[in-house]
C-alpha cells in the first residue's frame, strides 16, 4: 500500500438538490446500520431530496454480520446511485484476501474470523477454499469492493476512511495513509484544503468530533453501540448528526467542537462542548 491508484473524484456541492450522509465505521454491525438507512430514507420522503449516501469504510471484521452489512452497502449503492463505498483498511483487506490474496495473515489478526462465520455460517478453521466460496458465492460483494473509492471530493468536503497527510496535495495521497493514518493527521492544527469527513479513529466518549479542519465520525459501533451519521445540507452547508443508541433507535447527536484557535469547519446549530 505505497500509493493511491486514483485521484480523488471531485464534484461540485451547489445545486445538488441532494441530501449528504456520510456514516461512520460499521464493523458488522449491519442492525445500527439498518436503523441508519432507514432513517435516511424516511428523511428523504419528508424533505423530497435524493440522499447521497458516503460509508467511510470498515464495513466488515469484528462485529457479528459483515454479510449483512455489506447486503446492505450493495443495495443503498444500487438504489441511490450516486452513494459512494470508501474502503476501509478492513475492506482493503477484505478485497485482497478475495482477490490477491497478499495480506490474508494481516486480516485474520484483525478481525476476519467474525467475517468469515458471517458469510459462511459457521466458524472453525478456514482455508483458501473457503476464500475461493465467498468469492463465488457473493460476486456483487466483491464488484462494490472493487469499484469502492479511496477518497472522494464534494464540494469543501472530502470523504476518506481514516484522513490525510497534511503535508501532501489531496490529490497525491499515499494509500497507506488514506487508509490508515492516525496521529498526523489528527494532531495537525490549521486549516487544509479540505475539511476532512472521515472514520478510523475511534472516538471516546461515542461522540462526532469537529475541528477546524475535519469531521470525525468513527464511535467505535461495535462496541458501543453509537454508529453515527453526519448529514449535509447541500444548499446551507448546514450539518447535522445522528446516531443509533443501545435500543437501536435514530436520535439527532450534538457534536464535540474543538476550537484550536481557528474555529471549528462545522455549520451546525447545536453542540455539546466548545474547548
Amino acid at each position: 500500500m505505497t500509493s493511491a491508484s486514483s485521484r480523488p473524484i471531485e464534484m461540485n456541492l451547489l445545486n445538488l438538490q441532494s441530501t449528504v450522509c456520510a456514516i461512520g465505521d460499521v464493523h458488522g454491525r449491519s442492525d445500527l446500520l439498518e436503523s441508519l438507512i432507514k432513517f435516511i430514507d424516511e428523511h428523504s420522503a419528508e424533505t423530497r431530496r435524493c440522499p447521497r449516501v458516503y460509508f467511510l469504510g470498515d464495513i466488515v471484521d469484528r462485529g457479528p454480520d459483515s454479510r449483512g452489512a455489506m447486503d446492505i452497502v450493495c443495495e443503498t449503492l444500487k438504489r441511490w446511485p450516486e452513494s459512494r463505498l470508501l474502503l476501509g483498511n478492513h475492506d482493503f483487506m477484505f478485497r485482497d484476501a478475495l482477490t490477491e490474496q497478499r495480506f490474508v495473515e494481516d486480516w485474520f489478526m484483525r478481525g476476519a474470523a467474525t467475517t468469515f462465520t458471517s458469510y459462511l455460517g459457521y466458524s472453525g478453521r478456514f482455508t483458501f477454499d473457503h476464500l475461493n466460496e465467498i468469492k463465488e458465492r457473493f460476486e456483487n460483494h466483491l464488484e462494490v469492493l472493487q469499484s469502492a473509492s479511496f477518497s472522494e471530493v464534494l464540494g469543501r468536503y472530502l470523504f476518506v476512511h481514516a484522513g490525510i497527510d497534511p503535508n501532501r496535495p489531496t490529490d497525491d495521497q499515499k494509500l497507506s495513509d488514506l487508509l490508515q493514518i492516525r496521529g498526523p493527521f489528527l494532531d495537525h492544527v490549521g486549516r487544509l484544503s479540505h475539511v476532512v469527513v472521515h472514520g478510523h479513529s475511534p472516538l471516546a466518549p461515542p461522540l462526532p468530533v469537529a475541528t477546524e479542519n475535519r469531521i470525525s465520525l468513527d464511535t467505535n459501533a461495535v462496541y458501543t453501540d453509537v454508529l453515527t451519521m453526519a448529514l449535509i445540507d447541500t444548499d446551507s452547508n448546514r450539518m447535522d448528526f445522528y446516531s443509533t443508541d443501545q435500543s437501536g433507535a435514530v436520535r439527532a447527536t450534538a457534536p464535540l467542537l474543538v476550537d484550536r484557535g481557528l474555529g471549528v469547519a462545522c455549520n451546525c446549530p447545536t453542540h455539546q462542548k466548545v474547548y
